[in-house]
């Protein structure tokens, strides 16, 4: 359980940190929008908030998943024996497991042929390799949290 815990605090920081990128997109965009306004655009608006976003998306997975906040259909597993219900939430997280881990590896790799090949967004220059190296290592994050619950529920701590 402490190392559930001690995840769910790192968890929440990497949270906290896609919310301020979340605040900086919203600010951007209506910044933007004003100043076009005023015939005055901020350059790069699109390539910023389309990398802020993949930090929000990547940077909150891991926490997500530590407090149960994704979409859960219980109205099947709400019917099953316990020892049944315990079986499947054991078997789903060791799927999440394999499928993140799947996940982090290949963005980890593109973001190594992105560094080696230079690419940079069109109109600010700006590297995708840290960003896609970023949400590469929230993925691997978010398989310790998947091993993590999944001992939760082979415990019987967590229903």
């Amino acid at each position: 359980m402490a190392f559930f815990e001690r995840m769910k605090s790192f968890n929440r920081i990497l949270y906290i940190i896609s919310g301020f990128v979340l605040l900086f997109m919203m600010f951007l965009t209506v910044a933007d929008t004003v100043l076009r306004y005023f015939k005055r655009p901020i350059v790069g608006t699109y390539e910023l908030v389309g990398l802020a976003a993949a930090i929000v998306l990547g940077f909150s997975i891991p926490y997500t998943t530590s407090v149960r906040g994704h979409i859960v259909v219980d109205f099947f597993t709400m019917k099953f024996r316990p020892k049944t219900r315990k079986f499947w939430l054991f078997v789903t997280r060791l799927l999440g497991v394999f499928l993140f881990t799947f996940m982090g590896y290949e963005m980890i790799a593109m973001a190594n042929d992105l560094r080696i090949s230079g690419e940079v967004s069109a109109t600010l220059k700006l590297p995708f390799y840290p960003v896609a190296l970023g949400i590469g290592v929230c993925l691997f994050l978010q398989v310790l949290t998947l091993i993590a619950d999944a001992i939760i529920v082979l415990k019987g701590e967590r229903k």
